[in-house]
């Protein structure tokens, strides 16, 4: 049976759906105003595996990530850079799409913007000023009466008189409590609005997911996800409107993905270790950042490194020499259950990638054994490595083309290193051991490992 780690209970717990068979899954997604960085790639890899998975074991998976294309940050950037709000985040969009494609991120089924979706967001601030949750401040505000709630402070464990205890006492007090939060924004001189029953505005930062969740899902989530930094104040906001709107619960699970260190110190752009994910992906192949990604669990943290991302290419090194020059059946049926069963129990334990990576490995080293003994099962062995991998989006490049990479300046083309191997091969046929051990060397030398079998010579680069 399938475990979830639940934030709000802080315990495993199996997944019961509501519906037999289906899941309705709502992430938060990103708000674009610059380029995804390697914490959002965090986020978006760890909910495309679990989707992947959960799709593959037969769950009709409904999975909805939100775009926030309206907020204070991208009505700076957009006027810092002396462009409309909506060339600014149009642009963003399709970076993230961009970046998502290059990673084997597959699309939600709904990505729903915030400029889409006004008039949802405006119906659920009017539910709960009618139901006297929220209330029309003297500057056109709209805020949310956070005590009137009762379950205030229950994913994030933060208490309520602590809370109030340590708010800061604005110098104009627009709030009946410190601890209130603004639903809806009164628009100022040039600021792009819509109209409302309030006058013209904008939402804030927190009802967007509740209202787009309703609309897109319903009123009760089977999951709701995102990242480390979100519980509080984001995700509690969200239970208070969504359970004072809706009368019920908002979400039966949530799931936070870890947060992404460099080099052991928490991100940041004052740190100056701040990276966007296409910077990584000038350097490093995607499929290598995505195995480094998935090669911790996703509640933990992971440290972004070089040395970490030149271990993921080690290892999915090993998976595709395992591969190279071997023809996959069409089926990997007559392969023992033994390894899909291991790799689901893996999973179904809170999505636990490392463990299922484990797996993976062991049936590389029966395949290079296969190899080695030329085995029939040889075929299968491989068929079964890539559908097991490929639930895990791992695996989707063919072996040469990964192995070999791209001409890259100041590194023998793959065309010159073909040549060098046919001359090799002469040396070896005119019994000229001495010069074909040395072509060996030398190509070595040049970061270029050669493989031989008797289909021929392969190679790959360190």
């Amino acid at each position: 049976m399938l475990q979830i780690y639940n934030t709000l209970t802080r315990s495993k717990q199996p997944f019961k759906p509501l519906h037999a068979g289906k899941i309705g899954m709502y992430v938060c997604g990103v708000t674009v105003y610059d380029y995804c960085h390697i914490g959002h790639a965090r986020v978006m890899v760890s909910f495309d595996v679990m989707t992947r998975y959960l799709r593959w074991r037969g769950w009709d998976v409904n999975y909805v990530r939100n775009i926030t294309d309206v907020d204070d940050k991208i009505i700076r950037r957009a006027a810092e850079n002396g462009e409309s709000v909506e060339q600014l985040t149009d642009r963003m969009v399709a970076a993230m799409h961009e970046d998502e494609t290059a990673l084997f991120v597959l699309r939600p089924d709904h990505e729903p913007r915030v400029t889409g979706h006004m008039d949802n967001i405006i119906r659920f601030i009017t539910d709960l000023i009618d139901k006297e949750y929220a209330y029309l401040a003297s500057n056109g505000d709209i805020y949310y009466r956070v005590e009137k709630f009762s379950g205030y402070g229950k994913l994030s464990g933060q208490q309520v008189d602590e809370l109030r205890s340590g708010a800061r006492v604005e110098v104009d007090e627009l709030k009946e409590s410190p601890l209130d939060f603004v639903l809806w924004k009164a628009a100022k001189p040039g600021e792009v609005s819509w109209p409302s029953p309030w006058g013209a505005g904008r939402p804030g930062w927190h009802i967007e997911c509740s209202a787009m969740s309703r609309c897109c899902i319903g009123k009760t989530l089977d999951i709701h996800g995102g990242g480390p930094d979100l519980p509080f104040p984001h995700h509690e906001n969200e239970i208070a409107q969504s359970e004072a709107a809706n009368s019920c619960t908002y979400a039966n699970y949530w799931m936070h993905a870890g947060p992404v260190r460099v080099n052991q110190e928490k991100m940041s752009k004052s740190l100056n270790n701040f990276f966007t994910i296409r910077d990584v992906l000038k350097v490093h192949d995607p499929e290598v950042v995505r195995y480094f990604l998935t090669s911790a669990h996703y509640r933990s943290y992971i440290d972004y490194s070089e040395s970490s991302l030149t271990e993921a290419r080690s290892a999915l090194e090993r998976f595709y020499q395992a591969l190279q020059g071997v023809t996959p059946a069409a089926t990997a049926d007559g392969v023992s259950d033994r390894y899909e069963t291991r790799f689901c129990e893996a999973m179904d334990d809170d999505f636990n990638t490392p463990k299922a990576l484990a797996v993976l490995f062991e049936l590389v080293n029966e395949l290079n054994i296969a190899k080695r003994q030329a085995s029939p099962d040889l075929p299968v062995l491989a068929a079964e490595l890539k559908r097991l991998a490929g639930v895990m989006g791992l695996l989707q490049q063919d072996p040469d083309q990964f192995l070999k990479g791209p001409d890259r300046e100041g590194e023998l083309s793959g065309e010159a290193v073909d040549v060098w191997i046919a001359k090799r091969a002469q040396a070896k046929a005119d019994k000229d051991y001495a010069e074909a051990d040395r072509i060996r060397q030398w190509l070595l030398d040049q970061g270029v490992v050669l493989k031989d079998s008797r289909e021929g010579t392969t190679w790959y680069r360190q």
